[in-house]
């Protein structure tokens, strides 16, 4: 069974600037997400067309504003 960790926002910024995480705003549509997305992050439909060519290891973070 997964176990889900909550992580502070200054450790999601620092790893997202770093490069060492992904961080995907979760809403379903551009729209939203071009009204509310944080700096860093991508859309899911740009997630979507990225999976597959994502390493294994590659850390993501999921959220919604």
């Amino acid at each position: 069974m997964s176990v889900i960790e909550r992580v502070s926002a200054a450790d999601i910024r620092a790893n997202v600037q770093s490069g060492d995480i992904l961080l995907v705003c979760a809403y379903d549509s551009d729209e939203k997400f071009n009204r509310n997305h944080l700096e860093g992050a991508i859309s899911l439909s740009d997630f979507k067309g990225r999976v597959s060519d994502l390493a294994r290891d590659t850390e993501i973070v999921f959220y919604c504003a």
